[in-house]
């Protein structure tokens, strides 16, 4: 079973090298019938005995997990593992001709673990599956959700952000709580969850603000360019932003209009 899409070199080679074993682990074990052809098929398990599992001698066979489609076995490979409730939502087709030779399974088990080295490479094949399924989730995960982010913990009265900085990260209060000054003038609260220091990321300014922890705190550094990353693919992220920065508005409109009214 392999996901569709463009392979890496490393998964090209795995996949040739387990398609040979299933022929190899099959080859003294006798077919419990003759070939079964199919012109085409939108349901394939449906019409195969669930007793059995089969040699693809012919064709290419897509599977999809609910309407989309996402792997494919091609000729060499063991059709029917992937069967019991964990796969209800599971669908095999094939837009082209297939010829399938088929095995009882129970038959087939028995063969593989009658002989040590047969019970390897069947081992080998089950690991071999899901190094391909790790490796194409390594290939196809955003970098920006890998575990790349640092934990610091701050005791209070230490700085996080210093006003004029570079900016080179973003940061959220795990636990604690935090106060943002800009020009020694206190303009807001930095609460658990909040997420700070976007802005100068997103605009590539100096930090406008310094920000200082109020109480002992653990705090979350997103690298800026993951950050900027996770933005455009994770809406709650973005949205979870735009609340911070209303939020940060109201207590500088706030702050503000106190300090016109003590002027005036």
């Amino acid at each position: 079973m392999y996901l569709l899409g463009e392979q890496s070199a490393y998964a090209d080679a795995l996949i040739i090298r387990l398609q040979n074993l299933s022929a190899q682990w099959l080859e003294s074990l006798a077919p419990c019938g003759p070939e079964i052809e199919f012109v085409a098929t939108d349901d394939l398990l449906a019409q195969l005995p669930g007793d059995q599992l089969f040699l693809l001698s012919e064709g290419v066979i897509t599977g999809c997990i609910g309407a989309r489609p996402l792997f494919y076995w091609q000729e060499g490979d063991l059709i029917g593992l992937q069967r019991g409730d964990a796969w209800s939502d599971c669908r095999l087709y094939s837009e082209g001709p297939l010829r399938l030779l088929p095995y009882r399974r129970r038959e087939v088990f028995q063969h593989l673990y009658a002989e040590p080295s047969r019970a390897d490479q069947f081992l080998e094949y089950l690991l071999g599956q899901m190094a391909l399924l790790a490796h194409a989730v390594a290939e196809l995960k955003p970098q920006e959700f890998r575990s790349t982010h640092g934990f610091k913990r701050v005791e209070a009265g230490e700085v996080l952000i210093r006003q004029g900085d570079v900016a080179d990260h973003v940061f959220v209060i795990i636990e604690g709580h935090a106060e943002a000054f800009v020009d020694d003038l206190k303009v807001g609260e930095v609460p658990k969850d909040e997420i700070f220091g976007a802005m100068a990321v997103f605009t590539g300014e100096p930090r406008n603000a310094t920000v200082i922890a109020r109480d002992a705190s653990t705090v979350m550094l997103i690298p800026g360019d993951h950050f900027l990353s996770m933005t455009r693919s994770n809406p709650k992220i973005a949205h979870s932003l735009i609340e911070s920065m209303a939020r940060r508005i109201g207590q500088l409109n706030k702050q503000i209009t106190r300090l016109t009214a003590i002027k005036g």
